[in-house]
């Protein structure tokens, strides 16, 4: 369910050139602390708060700036944006609500992807927008996530995704964005049989339907810290089962003391973080010696 370059020109809609969300203007309030930050401050500072570490949301475009090394991304299936399959109306259209985040974002939807290099090693990058509908998961975001991953085995690529994603599946496109659930998930089991490396890493927010597909099924599964993970929201599970719920419940820390997760590592720390661990999967092409042993 999408258009062509040709559709982009159509709308008028040109690659990004403004600020993204939270990007332009001289100062912003920390989402945890609510002391006052200078917004370039912030963004050196790779959108973390100094005063009290909390991870703010970031852009895809600025996720990708600072995992790979300057210059190397490849962008790959940008000309990819939603139809209207099911004509949805509600206080707004569909296509005037998609026109309104392709407007404040520069982006044609809530996936970027592309190729590129970490610290010197050749990956594919899949990043969901969190500033895009929520980073929620339609018939585009499927298709570009399921064609990096058929290049990664074409191309023998790792692959890193990150989810941005407060949302999951598109009610906009009903029965079309929920079998990317399916669609997703076929498409990394045959990256797996590949043998090519998987990297999820998860960020504030992890939710629903991303969760319970592709953000899930990583090799090793990396979250930043007091990122928010899960499938349905806390209030929505305590009044269901009518219990209380431990105050850190579906937090990184939660999940990885409960061993959903394998690690939760600071975003300073996350490009070294990031190849040490491809190292690690990608044991033939980081220690031949290494390989040869385990083959003897």
């Amino acid at each position: 369910m999408a258009i062509s370059w040709e559709g982009l020109k159509r709308f008028g809609m040109p690659r990004r050139t403004q600020p993204g969300p939270g990007e332009d203007g001289p100062g912003t309030k920390c989402e945890n602390c609510q002391e006052l930050l200078i917004k370039k401050t912030l963004n050196e500072n790779l959108g973390i708060c100094p005063l009290c570490n909390h991870h703010h949301r970031i852009t895809a475009r600025r996720r990708m700036e600072i995992t790979l090394d300057e210059g190397t991304f490849e962008e790959r299936y940008y000309n990819l944006i939603s139809k209207d399959p099911l004509n949805f109306h509600a206080v707004k259209s569909y296509r005037d609500k998609l026109n309104q985040y392709w407007h404040a974002t520069g982006e044609p939807s809530s996936m970027l992807c592309g190729t590129g290099e970490l610290l010197g090693r050749p990956v594919a990058l899949a990043i969901s927008d969190g500033f895009f509908t929520q980073g929620s998961m339609g018939s585009v975001l499927g298709e570009k996530l399921t064609r990096i991953v058929e290049d990664c085995i074409k191309e023998k690529l790792p692959l890193i995704t990150v989810s941005g994603s407060g949302a999951g599946a598109r009610m906009e496109e009903g029965l079309f964005s929920l079998m990317q659930m399916a669609k997703t998930s076929a498409a990394l089991g045959k990256l797996h049989d590949a043998g090519l490396p998987f990297i999820s890493l998860c960020t504030r927010f992890t939710m629903a339907g991303v969760w319970a597909s592709w953000a899930a099924l990583g090799d090793i599964i990396i979250a930043e810290p007091k990122a928010l993970i899960g499938f349905t929201g806390a209030r929505v599970i305590k009044e269901t089962i009518k219990k209380e719920l431990p105050d850190d419940f579906q937090t990184a820390e939660f999940l990885l003391n409960c061993g959903q997760i394998d690690m939760i590592i600071d975003r300073k720390d996350m490009r070294k973080t990031l190849a040490q661990t491809l190292d690690y999967l990608c044991v033939s092409a980081a220690s031949p010696s290494l390989q040869a042993q385990s083959n003897g």
